[in-house]
């Protein structure tokens, strides 16, 4: 008995890897034929055909018309069916909640962004849940319909997906995974914001090309998330990436974290906004300070504001110095709110570098802002939760019957 079970078993996780196999061989390479995917994958060609036809069966992929022939009849072109089912991927910001809806090739359909300020938990749950119900009911209709929800949030967050600090937002052990998936009966993935951009942007944005890539956040906090040998660098319990709260100025300005002189007091959006209240500057009556009246503000030639853009820029520079130091990375890419300030950011971050990081760090290096706008963190959580359900997909599909 125990070798039919041993062998069952194998069984089972054989076809599950081959399944895998397959299936990324077509969505890397759409359009190919049953011939190619079985030549490329090493498997013979009726083990690919039979596989072919559960994914068919499954709606993860589909057929199209003939290819070109290589001196036989043509072949049937098989292609992935991205419009199979659709992910919700949610950026909590500080101030702001960015939802969208993707396809399971991660191409936005939908999005839906709120701007808050000072808000309870409660009350920003309340603007969650209108977001998440706003992008379900208008998803367009689909096999597989909504196959999970990720979200982003700035703060610690364990192997578990429970939230255990997030201090700009003043939450504090929180099972909000727990919350959605007892509201909505979908899987739920919780990330950290910032490895949820570094993810984000290697799958979709500028780190497509890199596998040592250091993701820095920069909004009303600053996040770090780093993607080293090309995989999700979290830590042994999930909680790697705090750098904002690495000290750059020894007895500075008290942090929330409760240590002083964290790098996100002098480099971040709040930082800068921090810096403007006080200096009297030209805004109407009815404005407040944030990054784009401050923006608009340089863009007129306000030079009080543009020197305060060089001072955030050269502080960011003294963190990623601090950092390539440490990982030696490939790339560094800089996204979040402060991203949309390339032009007045750009020149002295990357004159910090020049002059203070170890000569031998600088070969190769590229230091880049993100081109997804704010869509990163909400881009890599949609990620998570599509590479879940086709995971999950191939394991249901797979299980043998008892």
């Amino acid at each position: 008995m125990k070798t039919v079970a041993t062998r069952t078993f194998n069984h089972h996780v054989v076809k599950e890897g081959n399944t895998s196999l397959v299936l990324n061989k077509i969505i890397d390479c759409s359009p190919i034929s049953r011939a190619s995917v079985a030549s490329e994958v090493g498997l013979n060609k009726g083990t690919v055909s039979s596989l072919v036809n559960d994914l068919l069966e499954d709606h993860l992929i589909y057929e199209s018309g003939p290819g070109v022939s290589s001196g036989g009849r043509r072949p049937v072109m098989l292609l992935f069916n991205e419009a199979a089912g659709h992910s919700i991927g949610i950026d909590i910001g500080v101030n702001y909640l960015l939802g969208i809806l993707t396809d399971l090739s991660g191409n936005i359909v939908l999005k839906k962004e709120v701007t808050f300020k000072d808000l309870s938990y409660k009350e920003i749950e309340e603007k969650l849940f209108s977001v998440i119900d706003y992008l379900q009911v208008n998803a367009p209709s689909s096999p597989h319909g909504i196959i999970g929800i990720g979200v982003g949030v700035p703060g610690i967050v364990d192997n578990d997906g429970n939230i255990l600090l997030a201090p700009n937002l003043n939450w504090k052990n929180l099972n909000l995974r727990g919350i959605l998936e007892d509201r909505y009966g979908l899987p739920v993935i919780i990330e950290n914001e910032a490895n949820a951009g570094a993810y984000g942007e290697k799958k979709f944005g500028v780190g497509t090309e890199c596998d040592n890539i250091v993701y820095v956040s920069a909004g009303i906090g600053i996040g770090v998330g780093l993607i080293l040998n090309g995989e999700l660098y979290k830590g042994s319990n999930g909680f790697s990436g705090e750098m904002g709260h690495m000290t750059i100025q020894v007895d500075g300005k008290t942090c929330r974290c409760g240590n002083k002189g964290c790098w996100e007091l002098y480099a971040s959006e709040q930082a800068l906004i921090t810096r403007a209240e006080p200096m009297g500057l030209p805004l109407a009556d009815h404005e407040e300070f944030d990054l784009t009246n401050l923006q608009a503000l340089a863009v007129d030639g306000n030079k009080d504001v543009i020197a305060l853009f060089e001072q955030t820029g050269d502080y960011l520079g003294v963190g990623i110095n601090n950092i390539i130091n440490t990982f030696n990375p490939q790339q560094v890419i800089i996204g979040n709110r402060l991203a949309s300030a390339k032009e007045l950011l750009e020149g002295p971050l990357n004159n910090r570098v020049a002059k203070q990081a170890l000569w031998f760090q600088k070969n190769d290096l590229e230091i880049k802002f993100s081109e997804l706008s704010t869509f990163s963190t909400a881009l890599g959580v949609a990620a998570f939760s599509i590479e879940n359900f086709l995971q999950v997909s191939i394991q249901q599909k797979n299980v043998l019957p008892v």
